[in-house]
């Protein structure tokens, strides 16, 4: 009977509640329901409190349901050092903490929301809790000590039971079903929750037939029995397993009883998702009718206002019938928001088959015709990144280079106080240890703008200057994808430093940077690749600390010339800006416009960089442009994200429409279907733990040999950090500097001593460029004047200086 016993309780997950809970089959109680109802009345306990709000007043905390995951109440949280703590409504739900202003802004408003399953809980005091996910962390604050430990209780379950949820949501086929995410980490936990079930009533089966077997043996030994001392022992016998065929049966009930009540359950749950998801579905067809009602208006009034509306308004299939049906193109315009600084316009995309169907008729500002956007024979075919991933795989590079460095040290710094009192000062002025920097020069960053360059070999295939002006205006973009996530400061290079890329053999092109000047810092950079491009720049970094941000802004322009056609471009770099310098989490965004020209056929693209606004709707990272001709007419427009993509879609026809509320001139430009000219390559694998260095940064740094002494690979703080060996580098890192200040310092006495004796005293000459006047822009800049590759295969670096 003991092993029988031991047997029923210990067989599988969760039988042995089933037998302790089950004194005979008149019992209707379930098993674990007593904890239920002890969980709920924690829960109810745990969600009803009484609290003071900003205004003194009684601030309870909304009841959580029985069996409901909903947690509600007020909480101050941090805003700013103006404002301080302030009140808000906080709502845990479904693994998600979110917070209004106040109750009524549930139906409308989120202020924001966490995500507790990859959220880390923190304590500070008595009363604060910290809430940190990524680059959102949460500072709130409770009225008391108990308050604080029931918020914290419940956003512990919730953080389990959402890891719960993802790691069943992980285990999932990936089958595509209407459901969301959750619905399906919902289902899944309640088959395996099913499962288990069936696993229970499966052994309960198995020892009612090991049971009523034994049962059987015992009594027909008890009919062949003579004695009647042996008689006594054998029922005993039959008693005992009859006691254990009764608990095993009872066990049986239950665990059918709880398998129904949870099929019933669930069965209203889906249920009530099926029609959910029906009633979702009705209303977002609800809402696209809407929206395409309102975008036909919008298209009609644009087409019906002074200067077009004669020119369009009779135009076949392209207005509104008098029954208010729009015509098949209008039913696939899609609109766009319009740069402020240059004229408004609106873009629609409309079918290439519909637009030769009517084309004829329309006139405007600008037309094309849909036949130029041939996909056979448009260099913008084959631009797509799938196109760049078959060029790069044919463009292997000989030399096999790295792909990983060591892994960034886990140091903690405090920014505030070493930043503290240089509020105002010119950044490459303050003296900054290591750890806010990463192993890369400034200079080696200013190669990095050539890791698209794939753009500018497909920009000489171009036979139209309007088509070309597109590539370069993506390349232009791309420079700045590997900003997003990199949010340390390069090393500020010596005066004399060089940095070469010589990938001449493997994709075409040769690069070198020399850093010119200290005080303004300057760095000169040359590009000459044999596929027919040659790009040049001096930039000029000025920064300004503000406290709360850092701005980083670019002075100096960019030029690119094309060997075949003589195109040469112009631009400059817009503003970037690093947020969260004091709490938080750093962040960086792009802002301002580029406007690029080409000096000889003197086509222009305005691109804009929409700043990140927290009430704003657009994409973030948002760039938007128009590329037109010297006569100012709009040939493409350019749209899409500094740190994922950038499309190009062909303008077929242009017109006015009318003023705005700001008094600015509306433009609608009807495209073609846009073309991906330019998509980020994805990050390699740990790249967060190698300072999300993309596959050609990893190889900057890279040591090689026959490069100049003065190379930024040869710098020995820059080499420590990258090993990991930081101590190291900042005593190296201050020795360097020390040493450039020495020579400084000898170069005033010089300059002092020439004034004296009456004469001209020319200061630091670079080694490989010169100053001269550009040409196209008349500013006076830094060109290369030749020779460094040439000493590079003689090795003669006599000239170069011993900066290191």
């Amino acid at each position: 009977m003991g092993k029988a016993a031991a047997l029923c309780s210990g067989s599988t997950r969760g039988l042995v509640s089933l037998l302790s809970a089950v004194p005979c089959l008149a019992c209707h109680e379930l098993p674990g329901s007593g904890r239920r109802a002890m969980s709920n009345e924690a829960a109810a306990g745990a969600g009803s409190r009484g609290g003071g709000g900003g205004g003194g007043g009684s601030a309870g905390t909304a009841p959580a349901a029985p069996g409901s995951d909903t947690y509600k109440g007020w909480l101050f949280k941090w805003t700013n050092y103006l404002k301080g703590y302030q009140r808000r409504w906080f709502v845990l739900s479904n693994g998600l903490l979110s917070y209004y202003r106040t109750q009524a802004e549930m139906a409308h408003t989120c202020r924001g929301t966490i995500n507790l399953s990859t959220a880390h809980i923190d304590t500070e005091d008595s009363c604060n809790i910290v809430l940190s996910n990524g680059g959102r962390t949460y500072h709130l604050k409770a009225n008391s000590e108990v308050e604080r430990q029931r918020w914290v209780t419940a956003l512990e379950l919730a953080k389990a039971k959402a890891i719960r949820m993802r790691n069943n949501q992980s285990d999932d086929s990936g089958d595509e079903e209407p459901a969301s995410q959750s619905d399906k980490s919902e289902l899944h936990g309640t088959l395996k929750t099913l499962s288990s079930k069936l696993e229970d009533l499966s052994t309960c089966n198995d020892l009612i037939a090991k049971h009523g077997a034994a049962l059987q043996r015992s009594l027909s030994e008890l009919e062949n029995l003579k004695l009647p001392a042996e008689s006594g022992e054998k029922i005993k016998a039959v008693n005992e397993r009859a006691t254990l065929f009764r608990i095993t049966s009872n066990a049986m009930i239950n665990a059918c009883r709880d398998f129904l009540d949870l099929a019933e359950t669930h069965s209203r749950k889906w249920q009530r998702a099926l029609q959910y998801e029906r009633e979702q579905r009705i209303r977002l067809e609800e809402t696209i009718e809407q929206l395409a009602k309102q975008h036909n208006s919008l298209e009609r009034a644009c087409r019906g206002a002074p200067g077009s509306a004669g020119s369009t308004g009779t135009a076949k299939g392209s207005v509104q019938s008098s029954k208010g049906e729009a015509s098949d193109e209008d039913e696939e315009t899609e609109y766009f928001d319009a740069m402020e600084d240059a004229p408004a316009f609106i873009t629609v995309t409309a079918d290439p088959k519909h637009h030769r169907r009517s084309g004829s008729n329309l006139s405007g500002a600008s037309e094309g015709h849909p036949e130029d956007w041939n996909l056979e024979d448009s260099v913008f075919e084959s631009s797509n990144q799938s196109s760049y991933n078959e060029s790069c795989k044919d463009l292997l590079p000989k030399k096999r280079r790295r792909t990983r460095i060591p892994d960034k040290p886990n140091y903690s710094l405090n920014l505030w106080s070493i930043m503290k009192n240089c509020i105002g000062k010119e950044l490459s002025k303050i003296p900054m240890p290591v750890n806010f920097n990463e192993p890369l020069s400034m200079l080696q960053r200013l190669t990095e703008d050539l890791e698209y360059h794939e753009l500018l070999d497909k920009a000489v295939k171009c036979e139209s200057s309007t088509e070309q002006m597109c590539f370069v205006a993506a390349f232009s973009v791309s420079s700045y994808s590997t900003t997003v996530h990199r949010t340390a400061k390069p090393f500020n290079p010596l005066l004399g430093e060089t940095y070469e890329l010589d990938r001449l053999e493997e994709f075409g092109f040769r690069s070198l940077c020399e850093q010119v000047s200290h005080h303004p810092p300057a760095a000169a950079h040359h590009v000459f690749s044999k596929r027919g491009w040659t790009l040049w720049q001096e930039i000029t970094i000025a920064s300004k600390f503000r406290g709360k941000y850092l701005s980083i802004m670019p002075l100096g322009a960019i030029h690119l010339e094309f060997h075949s056609s003589g195109n040469h471009y112009v631009w400059r770099k817009v503003t970037s800006t690093v947020h969260n310098i004091i709490v938080g989490k750093l962040w960086i965004d792009q802002s301002g416009e580029i406007e690029i020209v080409n000096h000889k056929s003197k086509d222009k693209c305005q691109l804009k960089f929409t700043p990140y606004s927290y009430f704003s709707r657009d994409v973030p990272r948002k760039v938007t442009g128009v590329v037109s001709d010297a006569d100012g007419k709009a040939h493409y427009v350019m749209s899409g994200t500094w740190d994922e993509k950038m499309e190009c879609s062909k303008i077929v026809h242009s017109s006015h429409g009318s003023t705005s509320s700001e008094g600015k001139q509306k433009t609608v430009y009807q495209t073609l279907s846009p073309k991906v000219l330019w998509k980020k390559y994805p990050l390699p694998e740990n790249a967060e733990n190698m300072y999300f260095f993309s596959d050609l940064a990893l190889t900057l740094n890279e040591p090689e040999e026959r490069v100049a002494p003065t190379d930024s690979r040869l710098r020995p703080d820059q080499r420590l950090m990258e090993s990991g060996r930081w101590d190291e580098a900042n005593v190296e890192k201050q020795r360097l500097e020390e040493k450039q200040r020495a020579v400084r310092r000898r170069r005033e006495a010089e300059a002092v001593e020439a004034l004296e004796e009456g004469k001209d005293y020319e200061g630091y000459i670079p080694l490989w460029f010169e100053r001269k006047v550009d040409p196209v822009t008349g500013e006076l800049i830094c060109a290369y004047k030749g020779g460094y590759w040439e000493a590079k295969d003689k090795q003669d670096w006599s000239v170069c200086p011993d900066i290191f």
